[in-house]
């Protein structure tokens, strides 16, 4: 059975445009006309088209090229009504002109034409190069669900991942997304901690009530109370009336807390209180409120060691990871590179109103990055690559230059000694001898030291204290 579509026919001859008229609707088309190459870049927004049949050379100032190149940069695409899903594949474009030359069907098929005729042609000739387009054309779409459907399979909410640790992270929230207690979830910068959090909040009984985040880190400690408890009016300079508190915002759902160890101690101790008592106390208020808020806590740091150096309190630390979820980095689970790049491309692509793809050349750069930044990185590299790529597929040169692997970490021998091992001592000399390089390479500037090792000023000075290292005489400025 032929393939029938909706054609968009583009010639500045009116004899032209009703002959082709008349011959695609008795092969079963949905033919729509353009007299000019503007007009097409009109009727494109407004129709949904699945070939462009448009004449090279035309008086208005966009010409063939011209339309070719609009559809397949995504300069021009079709707006869809609301409630409407289009596809995100480009109408294939089909070039026809009595002028043809070797240089211009090599520039058309260089920007992405399907084909490209010499008039005078034959009818079944047009038939049959319009029928494979739209085979084509169908083939795509059926790949995108296919894939689509295999991703499904290695999808949370908004998490994939196909590997096993991440199979991990989803099983551990089926188990734990409608339970009452609090999690903590860990994991370096980049890896997608609140999309975590939010499964556990969409997939759970919580999920019809408001998901509330906060980043401990980016509110002044002076308006952090007001902003978790909430304040009365004339508390203090500035309250000119009473705020609710996103404890109290979150009632019924999730409170998010998005780097918990960003925290004073002094606030500790009040969110402690709340997690307890399931009460909180807005800022000049006398009677405390009540709240029914699952708190899910987020970090980067080692909240044990924090403890371990007095900079978090235990209690709460044992109030909050009452069940831990960690999330690995990208370089522990590299078989979910080339879904993630994928997912990446089709949504930014999307965004952007491009169809590109993805060479095999630039996924195996992709696949050989250790991705220091994570899940964010990549998405960050696909989105550059897009933004700046011309082309319809993304190479390598179109990716970013990528920084070199970080060292591996020392694996342990094959054969366990049979005398058995002094890990602490194993890894107290591991830990020390990075230490020391850092502070050479950084010409013992600590924060230096501290931004090679990948950790934060205030936990290179808890590592040299605790080594022994000689703290010296000049202090590197405040902690950042």
């Amino acid at each position: 059975m032929r393939a029938v579509g909706k054609i968009l026919v583009v010639d500045d001859e009116q004899s032209m445009r009703e002959f082709l008229a008349i011959a695609l609707k008795r092969a079963g088309h949905e033919v729509t006309l353009a007299q000019t190459g503007r007009e097409a870049l009109d009727k494109l927004r407004t129709t949904l088209v699945d070939v462009v049949l448009t004449d090279l050379r035309m008086p208005d100032d966009v010409d063939g090229l011209g339309v070719l190149k609009a559809i397949k940069t995504g300069a021009v695409r079709y707006e869809a009504s609301a409630g409407q899903t289009p596809s995100i594949i480009s109408p294939e474009v089909i070039l026809v002109t009595a002028f043809a030359t070797k240089e211009t069907a090599l520039a058309a098929m260089k920007q992405g034409a399907y084909d490209y005729l010499t008039k005078p042609f034959q009818i079944d000739e047009i038939n049959a190069v319009i029928g494979r387009a739209l085979e084509k054309r169908a083939l795509v779409e059926a790949n995108l669900a296919l894939r689509d459907q295999v991703a499904g399979r290695f999808r949370l909410a908004n998490l994939l991942g196909k590997s096993k640790p991440m199979q991990k992270v989803f099983e551990v929230i089926g188990k734990i997304h409608s339970a009452k207690t609090s999690v903590l979830i860990t994991g370096e910068s980049g890896t997608g901690k609140e999309l975590v959090a939010r499964a556990l909040h969409t997939e759970g009984a919580r999920a019809k009530a408001p998901f509330i985040a906060v980043n401990c880190g980016a509110i002044p400690e002076a308006l952090m109370e007001s902003e978790l408890f909430g304040h009365k009016k004339g508390a203090f300079t500035g309250a000119v009336a009473d705020k609710l508190g996103m404890f109290q915002e979150a009632s019924g759902g999730t409170l998010f807390l998005d780097e918990i160890g960003e925290l004073s101690l002094g606030l500790q101790v009040k969110l402690l209180r709340a997690l307890q008592e399931r009460k909180v106390k807005p800022v000049g208020a006398t009677d405390e409120l009540e709240v029914d808020v699952r708190v899910v806590a987020a970090t980067n740091r080692d909240l044990e060691a924090e403890v371990a150096r007095g900079a978090f309190r235990a209690d709460l630390f044992y109030r909050l990871n009452v069940i831990q979820v960690w999330l690995p980095p990208l370089r522990h689970r590299r078989e979910d590179i080339p879904l993630l790049a994928e997912h990446f491309l089709r949504q930014l692509a999307a965004e952007h109103g491009r169809t590109v793809t993805l060479s095999a050349a630039a996924m195996r750069k992709l696949e050989s990055h250790d991705f220091p930044g994570n899940v964010r990185e990549l998405e960050n590299m696909i989105e550059r690559a897009i933004a700046l790529s011309s082309s319809a597929v993304i190479g390598p040169d179109d990716l970013p230059e990528v920084r070199a692997s970080r060292p591996a970490a020392a694996e342990a021998p094959a054969e366990f000694p049979a005398e058995g091992v002094d890990l602490d001592r194993l890894v107290s000399d591991f830990e020390r001898s990075w230490v020391q390089r850092a502070l050479e390479k950084s010409g013992g500037v600590r924060k230096k030291a501290a931004a090679l090792l990948g950790i934060s000023f205030r936990s290179m000075r808890y590592r040299l204290e605790k080594l022994g290292f000689d703290k010296g005489d000049a202090d590197d400025g405040p902690e950042s």
